[in-house]
């Protein structure tokens, strides 16, 4: 039985409609000058027309609402970044190398884990067809071309690249019909679904846990898709400019940049320390003092720019101008740290019944597709059929919570009950039936039903369930400084995704995908 690789990411493009007035880029306007979310603040909530029916029903907000509704100080204009640790500069290969091809390999993944772009290796080893990598093929990997280091300027707080407290009241509909560009009269068919363009980017950014607005930002830096009517047919079938196999449409678009986005930032949060590899080779060290989520933009734009243009991409002239004429400084909005640093894990539990023996298949991997932070574990329920199979047993709460989402197999279950998403503890469920699963609003103590495993939503060779955790947005690495502890299991990664081990009491069960003495566990 194998494990979840990624979710879905298919969709057919509908037609654009209702084509409306272009307007310059800046549509959006600066955020409020009093402070960092709408104007009126009336108590706890800001009732203007964005607040979410969820927000105003909500009870019990998050603490960090009142830094957020906290006005700025008198007169202050601008909102320098904190300052970041300095870190020591990649050391690059100077001399070229072979690699034999594994199975499940693609030129991209060779080349990010060589540090050197894909297009340097098909000239290496004069491949035609970068879609054809046959196994136990030897490749010669080209040695790095090292440039000077990348510009030090910081794009967005780490806050305003996640979907974090900051975006709680952000409404996009309202954002893209101020704009009244392509995007607002634009649909697609989405896992047979017709969504406009404002609902494939709420989609996309609650999935990936991306922040809307710099999905907008860099739509309308790429493409003018939220100020023009009329944007260049250039950029209609690949909007965010990745022009790639199976990747056409703005719902694939955004999922691909959006994973990209995720694996800058992560990698940064991980201590990785570059190089940028631009689409000519360049390998660019990171500018002094950058961020994660610096780390995230400049990563996704090295796969888009060679390294002069993906210098004035980064630069403050660049995105980061656009950023700015739509949404104002956004060090405005900063939750720094978004983590805190006394930050612990709540009391969870294993995700099944008592007295099921289920088995743990998977050690830390991403949460969601390939570039977020390795938050996700797997597990198996008992019986000895293999592959997607029907299962009558349950998959249960870890703690007490509400569900806020369920659907296409996800569901999202808060911790904190604040009604956000963005706030707080929150875990994710994949792989959750639709049949007996529990509704949206339902609130269930640790150890209720949930719903049974399945090979429902993403792509899934076996029944199972996967588990992730969020903080203020951000996916909590299951093998990094705060690991999953489930009923004592503590969480341990081995170096690659998958592999992994939890331990308890001197116990240790191996991540396997299968059934086998070493990795049985029990309530």
């Amino acid at each position: 039985m194998s494990p979840s690789r990624r979710p879905r990411l298919w969709a057919r493009r509908a037609l654009a409609v209702g084509m409306v007035i272009s307007l310059t880029a800046g549509c959006a306007g600066p955020a409020a000058p009093s402070g960092r979310l709408p104007d009126p603040w009336v108590g706890e909530l800001p009732l203007d027309g964005g607040a979410s029916p969820t927000a105003i029903a909500s009870l019990t907000p998050h603490p960090i609402f009142g830094l957020l509704a906290t006005p700025l100080p008198e007169g202050v204009a601008d909102v320098e970044p904190t300052p970041d640790a300095v870190r020591d500069p990649p050391v690059l290969r100077s001399s070229a190398e072979t690699y034999v091809v594994q199975p499940g390999d693609s030129l991209n993944g060779i080349a990010g884990s060589f540090g050197v772009s894909a297009q340097s290796i098909l000239q290496a080893n004069r491949l035609a067809n970068p879609d054809v990598l046959p196994v136990w093929t030897t490749l010669i990997i080209p040695a790095p071309v090292p440039q000077e280091a990348g510009p030090q300027n910081k794009q967005l707080p780490d806050s305003e690249l996640v979907f974090g407290p900051a975006t709680a009241f952000f409404d996009v509909q309202q954002e893209v019909l101020k704009c009244g560009g392509y995007l607002s009269g634009y649909s697609e068919e989405v896992e047979d679904r017709v969504l406009s363009g404002a609902e494939i980017v709420e989609l996309v950014a609650t999935r990936y846990s991306v922040n809307p607005r710099l999905l907008l930002a860099v739509l309308e830096y790429q493409s003018s898709w939220l100020s023009a009517s009329n944007p260049e047919s250039s950029t209609r079938t690949y909007p965010m400019g990745f022009a790639r196999l199976q990747r056409d449409g703005l719902f694939s678009q955004l999922s691909l940049a959006s994973d990209l986005l995720n694996t800058g930032y992560y990698l940064w949060r991980a201590g990785w320390n570059g190089p940028f590899v631009t689409t000519d080779g360049a390998a660019i060290p990171p500018g002094a003092g950058i961020n994660a989520g610096t780390a995230g933009v400049q990563y996704m734009f090295s796969q888009l720019y060679a390294s002069g243009e993906w210098r004035s991409v980064v630069g403050p002239d660049g995105f980061y101008a656009t950023w700015t004429s739509l949404f104002g400084n956004p060090f405005r909005r900063g939750v720094e740290p978004l983590l805190p640093a006394d930050l612990a894990q709540p009391v969870l539990q294993l995700p099944f019944e008592d007295d099921a023996t289920w088995s743990f298949t998977s050690g830390p991997h991403s949460a969601w597709d390939t570039g977020a932070a390795w938050a996700a574990l797997d597990f198996a329920p008992p019986g000895n059929a293999l592959g997607c199979v029907w299962s009558d047993e349950w998959v249960t709460a870890v703690a007490d919570g509400t569900v806020l989402r369920a659907g296409e197999g996800e569901l999202i279950l808060d911790l904190d009950q604040d009604g956000f998403e963005q706030t707080g503890w929150v875990l994710l469920y994949m792989h959750i039936e639709s049949r007996d699963r529990i509704a949206v609003g339902g609130v269930v103590q640790a150890g209720d039903r949930l719903g049974h495993p399945s090979c429902e939503g993403g792509v899934s060779y076996g029944t199972h369930v996967h588990i992730a955790r969020k903080y203020n947005g951000e996916w909590i690495a299951a093998d990094g400084s705060l690991p999953f502890d489930l009923d004592g299991w503590v969480s341990f990664g081995a170096g690659s995704q998958y592999d992994g081990t939890l331990q308890r009491g001197g116990v240790v069960l191996e991540a396997c995908d299968c059934r086998n003495d070493g990795n049985q566990v029990a309530r």
